[in-house]
C-alpha cells in the first residue's frame, strides 16, 4: 500500500519551500502525497524526509536561496511519532526564554539540522531536532536526545555558549555548531567547507527573512490601526505632533 501511494503521489520540481500554516517553512528537493500527508524529501534522494499533514501546508514557493549541498541526514523511521506543532512551539519558546535566544533563530537551526524531525539520526550519529552528537548531549546533560524538550534545551544551551564564545557573532557561532569550535578557531572564521558555508547561509537567510516579514506585518498593522482611528482621535493625534 505504501509503494502504491508513493507512486500515486505528485512529484515536485527540485528546490521548493513548503510554507506551513504555523509560520514554519521547510525547504525540500521534491515531494510526494501519501494519504493525508505530504512527504518532503530534504535531499536529492529519498534518504532524508519529513511527513507533514497536507492540511498544515499553506502553499509552496520556489526556493531562491543559495543552493545547499546535500547533507548526511538519515531517514526518519517509518513509525516515528511526529511532534505536534503546538507542542514544539512550546518547547522552542521555553528553551529560548531560558537561554535568552530568539525563538525564530532556534527554529531556523532546527529546520536546517533535522527538518523538524524529532527522530532524525545523521550518518555521523547526531540525534534529534538540533542534531546533538552523543558526546555533546552527555556534556549538556541530555539523557535522551530523542526527547524534544531535552534535546532543544540542550541544543539551545550549546548555541548560547557558542554565541558568548564568539562575542555574539552569529555566523561564527553557527559555523561552530555545524563544524565544531576547533575548526572555526583554526580558520579564524567559517571553515572552507561547502556544507558549513551553505548551512550558515541557509540559517541566516531564513532568520533574516522571518524578521523582515515580522517587521512588514507590524508596519501593516500599525498602518491599518491608524486608518481605522475615528476623526476625533486622528485630530488629537495630529495636534499632538
Amino acid at each position: 500500500m505504501l509503494v502504491s501511494a508513493l507512486l500515486a503521489g505528485s512529484a515536485a520540481h527540485a528546490g521548493e519551500i513548503a510554507v506551513l500554516r504555523n509560520g514554519f517553512t521547510i525547504r525540500h528537493e521534491h515531494r510526494s502525497v501519501i494519504g493525508a500527508n505530504t512527504r518532503l524529501f530534504l535531499d536529492g534522494d529519498t534518504s532524508s524526509y519529513v511527513d507533514v499533514p497536507t492540511a498544515d501546508i499553506a502553499n509552496f514557493e520556489k526556493d531562491l536561496t543559495l543552493p545547499v549541498a546535500p547533507q548526511p541526514r538519515a531517514a526518519r523511521p517509518a513509525q516515528a511519532p511526529a511532534v505536534p506543532a503546538a507542542d514544539l512551539n512550546q518547547v522552542v519558546n521555553s528553551a529560548s526564554a531560558t537561554f535568552h535566544l530568539d525563538p525564530d533563530l532556534v527554529n531556523s537551526v532546527i529546520h536546517a539540522e533535522s527538518g523538524f524531525n524529532s527522530r532524525a539520526v545523521s550518518r555521523k550519529g547526531a540525534q534529534g531536532l538540533m542534531q546533538l552528537m552523543p558526546g555533546t548531549a552527555s556534556k549538556l546533560g541530555v539523557g535522551n536526545a530523542f526527547d524534544p524538550q531535552a534535546n532543544v534545551s540542550g541544543g539551545s544551551r550549546y548555541l548560547r555558549e557558542l554565541l558568548e564564545r564568539y562575542n555574539f557573532d552569529l555566523v561564527k557561532a553557527l559555523a561552530a555548531y555545524n563544524a565544531g569550535p576547533e575548526r572555526v578557531e583554526h580558520y579564524k572564521g567559517v571553515p572552507p567547507y561547502r556544507e558549513t558555508q551553505a548551512y550558515v547561509a541557509r540559517i541566516v537567510h531564513e532568520y533574516n527573512r522571518k524578521k523582515t516579514a515580522q517587521e512588514r506585518q507590524a508596519a501593516a498593522a500599525a498602518k491599518k490601526a491608524k486608518a481605522t482611528q475615528n476623526p476625533a482621535t486622528q485630530a488629537a493625534s495630529a495636534a499632538a505632533h
